[in-house]
């Protein structure tokens, strides 16, 4: 009797521990899942309220091809994140073409001036602040590759060969905000490229500043 009354005893005691950690566990969570009125919220890098849009356009780059002024002409877009009213990114992509004619150094034996073709194009981050106001600043990073061929002065004719190269190309621009879905950007970027080497054409025919004029339509905000 006095073993059976000793066990009863220590189930009970065991079974009122039991419910006392159960009890503290229960108290310990609703402690964190409880807010008082009073608690500082936490400090952030953004306030959270993320919008998002989108655009796209075309764009005009104008520098130094190969000695002489050259145009490339293209189009961009991209996802916009609206991180906060002060700090805007965009992910995205754009490519642009050589439209204007430079004589290529290599000639082949028997065919008219042959002239540079080419483009390239790439994944494109950009960084705009303050973009609610009338003229604010953005800057943007391309990075991707390009193609290199040969063409005559009237494109009757395109050569087979192709150089590929790599191209990194950051630059800051001016942003003028025309209308809720439209705006204009003019800058400058610097194209630095890697592995031109084809055709008699080197990376520093390719590389250098250019002023950039790009037109954006979308939703912004």
């Amino acid at each position: 009797m006095k073993n059976n009354s000793k066990r009863h005893s220590n189930e009970r005691n065991r079974n009122n521990i039991i419910n006392i950690a159960f009890l503290a566990l229960a108290v310990f969570l609703s402690g964190l899942l409880y807010s008082p009125s009073y608690a500082q919220q936490a400090e952030t890098l953004f306030d959270g309220s993320v919008s998002h849009g989108g655009f796209g356009g075309p764009v005009v780059q104008i520098g130094n091809v190969a000695g002489t002024t050259g145009a490339w002409v293209g189009g961009r877009g991209g996802w916009i994140i609206n991180l906060d009213q002060n700090h805007t990114i965009s992910l995205g992509g754009g490519g642009y073409g050589l439209v204007t004619n430079h004589i290529s150094p290599f000639q082949f034996e028997g065919d008219e001036e042959l002239y540079a073709m080419g483009g390239y194009g790439g994944f494109i981050f950009e960084y705009t602040n303050q973009s609610y106001r009338l003229i604010h600043l953005t800057a943007t990073t391309l990075i991707g590759g390009g193609a290199l061929m040969l063409r005559e002065r009237n494109f009757e004719d395109v050569k087979d060969e192709v150089g590929r190269y790599f191209v990194l190309e950051p630059g800051i621009n001016a942003e003028l905000n025309i209308t809720s879905f439209f705006r204009i950007a003019a800058g400058v970027n610097y194209r630095f490229t890697s592995g031109i080497s084809d055709f008699g054409f080197s990376d520093s025919d390719f590389s250098g500043f250019n002023g950039v004029l790009t037109f954006k339509f979308g939703g912004f905000l």
